[in-house]
């Protein structure tokens, strides 16, 4: 199965989440594209994080995070 716009957006979000640390969240504001705000809600939906504008990675959201930014440094080494 490829990977629609909709899952990129997602990884996209996901990856910004610092993994060092369980108290740093982030927050999308209303300025925001119209496809970070609905990646956002979606993550939300699925149960990845704690608002519907971000918040904070949830245990199952870390982990979605953690292959996800293992998964885009494997592919593009620094």
């Amino acid at each position: 199965m490829p990977y629609t716009q909709d899952i990129v957006d997602e990884i996209n979000i996901l990856v910004r989440y610092n993994l060092s640390t369980t108290q740093e969240g982030i927050k999308v504001h209303k300025t925001a594209t119209p496809e970070t705000i609905a990646a956002t809600k979606r993550l939300y939906d699925k149960g990845l994080v704690t608002q519907e504008d971000g918040g904070y990675l949830t245990t199952l959201g870390h982990e979605a995070a953690e292959q996800a930014q293992t998964v885009l440094n494997l592919l593009n080494p620094a």
